[in-house]
Parts: C-alpha cells; sequence; structure tokens
C-alpha cells in the first residue's frame, strides 16, 4: 500500500513539474507585432485555442492555423496555404522570432504578448473625424511610372476602423485598426502579405503612407468621393489583333502537359484562371471557383487554373499547387506555367496572345467554340462587401450563357 502511495505521488510531482514547465502556447488571446520599419510595427491578434491550434483575426476574418510544430523552446506556425511562417521562441508569456519567406528571402522580427487584445493603441480614444464611405485614392502619386488609382472603402463605429483599397488588381483585404485624433491606422497580416496604413485625416482628405512587410513602402493620398469608380475590370486585358483564341501547353502534377485541345474541354464553355498560390486575392477567387465547380451538377463548363510560382524550383512550386488544392479542396486542374519568378512580363510572354498580364489573378471566358468572349482583370474579394456580390451574381450570370449557347 505504501509502494502504491508513493508511486501516485511521484507521479503527481512529475506530472505538474511537466505542466508547469511545458513550452506550449498559453491559451487565450495574444498580440503580435511585425516591425516593419525602426519606426514601425505591424500589429495583429491571434487567439491560441489548443497547442496545436490559433486563430489570426483581421475585421471579419478569421484564419485557422493547425500546422504548428514546437523543438525545445522554439515554436513554428504557418497560415494555411501560403509559404510564408512565423518562427519564435517561447518565453513564458511572450514570443519573439521572424516572420520568414524563405522563397523570396524575406525575414521581418516578429514578437507577441500573451494577454493583450487591443490592435492597436489609442492615446486619446476620441476623434472627430470621420473616413466611413469612398474615397478617391491615389498611390505614388508623385511617381508617374509607379502610380496607380484605388478606392477606399471604409466604415467606422467610433474609433474604429474597418475597410480595405480596391484596385485595378484586386483588393487589400480585410483591414481593421482606429483613427486616434486627426492619424488612422489599419493593419492585415495572412500569412503571406503584411500590410501596415498609416493616414494624416484632415476632414475630406488623407494624406498617408503603405508598408508591404519591410521590403515596400510607398506614399498615397485620397479624397472623399462617393461616385468614385475604378476602371472596369472587363475592359483592361484583352486579345491582341489578329488573336480569337487562347493557347497554351503546361504540366500537371504528374507530367501530363494540358491543352485547351484536350478531351475534357471539348464542347465545354471553359474558365482559364491566371494566378499564384502566393497571391491573397487569388486564394479569396480560388475558394470561389472551387465552390461553384464543385456544386455544379453537371460539369458543362470546365475550369483549369494557370499557376505562376515564385517557387525556385519546380518541385516546390507542385508542392504549393498540392497545398492549395488539398486545403481549399479544388478538383479541377492547376497547371504550373511559371516557377522561379512570378514577374508579369515573363508572365505575358508564355501567353503572347494577351496585350498585358496586369494582375494575379485573371480569369479569360471561353465559349464552347474555343472562342475567347471576355477577360476579367483582378478579382473584388469579400472584403469588398457589396462589390464581391455583385462579381458573383456578374460571373454566374455570364457561365451560364456561354453555357447554354
Amino acid at each position: 500500500m505504501k509502494f502504491v502511495l508513493r508511486f501516485f505521488l511521484l507521479s503527481l510531482v512529475f506530472f505538474s513539474c511537466k505542466t508547469e514547465d511545458s513550452n506550449d502556447l498559453q491559451l487565450g488571446v495574444w498580440r503580435a507585432e511585425l516591425q516593419l520599419t525602426p519606426d514601425e510595427a505591424l500589429p495583429f491578434i491571434f487567439e491560441v485555442t489548443s497547442a496545436q491550434s490559433l486563430k489570426i483575426f483581421n475585421a471579419e476574418e478569421v484564419i485557422l492555423v493547425n500546422d504548428i510544430t514546437y523543438s525545445n523552446d522554439t515554436i513554428v506556425f504557418k497560415t494555411p496555404v501560403f509559404d510564408g511562417f512565423v518562427e519564435a521562441v517561447i518565453n513564458k508569456g511572450s514570443l519573439k522570432g521572424n516572420f520568414i519567406k524563405e522563397d523570396l528571402g524575406r525575414v521581418v522580427p516578429f514578437t507577441a504578448e500573451f494577454g493583450n487584445s487591443k490592435r492597436f493603441a489609442s492615446e486619446t480614444n476620441t476623434t472627430n473625424q470621420n473616413v466611413a464611405g469612398n474615397w478617391e485614392v491615389v498611390f505614388s502619386p508623385n511617381i508617374e511610372a509607379e502610380t496607380y488609382m484605388a478606392k477606399g472603402i471604409f466604415k467606422q463605429d467610433g474609433v474604429n476602423v474597418t475597410g480595405t483599397f480596391r484596385t485595378t488588381t484586386g483588393d487589400y483585404r480585410y483591414l481593421e485598426g482606429l483613427i486616434d485624433g486627426n492619424t488612422m491606422r489599419l493593419s492585415t497580416f495572412d500569412g503571406a502579405h503584411a500590410f501596415l496604413f498609416t493616414a494624416e485625416i484632415n476632414g475630406d482628405t488623407m494624406d498617408g503612407k503603405f508598408y508591404s512587410g519591410s521590403h515596400w513602402e510607398e506614399p498615397f493620398v485620397a479624397k472623399r468621393s462617393e461616385s468614385y469608380e475604378l476602371p472596369n475590370a472587363n475592359d483592361l486585358t484583352f486579345l491582341k489583333e489578329g488573336y480569337e483564341t487562347l493557347e497554351f501547353k503546361f504540366p500537371d502534377a504528374d507530367g501530363n502537359m494540358v491543352s485547351l485541345s484536350d478531351y475534357r474541354f471539348k464542347n465545354k464553355a471553359v474558365v482559364v484562371q491566371v494566378m499564384g498560390t502566393w497571391c491573397p486575392n487569388c486564394l479569396d477567387e480560388s475558394k470561389y471557383y472551387s465552390e461553384y465547380y464543385n456544386t455544379r451538377s453537371s460539369k458543362d463548363v470546365e475550369f483549369v487554373a494557370l499557376a505562376f510560382e515564385y517557387a525556385k524550383t519546380k518541385e516546390k512550386a507542385f508542392e504549393n499547387i498540392k497545398r492549395l488544392k488539398d486545403d481549399i479542396g479544388i478538383s479541377y486542374p492547376i497547371l504550373l506555367a511559371q516557377y522561379g519568378t512570378s514577374d508579369k512580363d515573363e508572365a505575358q510572354e508564355r501567353l503572347p496572345m494577351l496585350n498585358h498580364v496586369l494582375s494575379y489573378p485573371t480569369t479569360i471566358f471561353i465559349d464552347k467554340k474555343g472562342n475567347v468572349c471576355k477577360i476579367h482583370t483582378g478579382f473584388n474579394g469579400p472584403a469588398t462587401g457589396d462589390k464581391y456580390t455583385d462579381f458573383k451574381t456578374e460571373f454566374t450570370s455570364f457561365v451560364d450563357a456561354l453555357v447554354s449557347n
């Protein structure tokens, strides 16, 4: 009996010590920062729900992360689909390490603290500025070669702001932040891109700066304009004069060369998706296309994606493609059109009948006779609200018309 009691007490001490010394992340809310510049840090909030699961929050977006590994006092976690990852040392209620994108050679310092749920700290917690509504935005306004237009779409509740910027190539996804006095700060982090926007608000104008990770920053200016619209996404990319069809031949994961002349595309409408597994807007688009394709009772329309990957090797590129297909449940083929770079000029060389490849993603609609009927540049994702709803309505109507003709 004494032996049993002694064994029980020793076991209790052992397991108590193990729990106390465990290097698993504490359950609950954490506030993280990516140090983009010496003066600017991008914050985001995540919640650890178990030792092997956490959630990242960006406004209405919730990203579930299940790819978590531990090694001694170090944790590595990777968001779904994308190849970027966080590697950090655990020290009780804090983390210190880096956000790493190996294929691009990018490393951004990362820290996190347990128990803080405030994305941005406010010194005043008040503002007399209101950014709700639509804004006409110009990025890099003083550098003609780099200037591009955007549309800001924001909602405001007290000092809290959510919204996004739409461009001709897509949107900056779910942004969240606040206005402190006259200063607005918005951020998002999804495992691929880390975006931070700062701006001084003066009534119906704003003067700001956009940071993409630690490798890019540019100024922007904006003015309130409820009626402002970007150019029509169906007019930006088109076939060069003399072309009526799209032609390509690229490999799938099994090494089969696939082209539009293959039997599976014969006498069917075809949706061709120009994309990359590294691209957040492409992810949003792929989720919608996959759901549409998988729930269509009769496959009277076919999809095929052409992946332009910056992965350095063909093997790594196909690994990223497989991860995307598995995570989303994509059942249509994704072909490897290019690897080693996602340069748009080189992509256009692979599709020489296009005037340019302006955006990842770009969607090319082909009728049953093989003729290109429409090319849609970019993608208005769920963060754009009504624009996303309008896109889905337009997409469904147009594909139904292609199928019925």
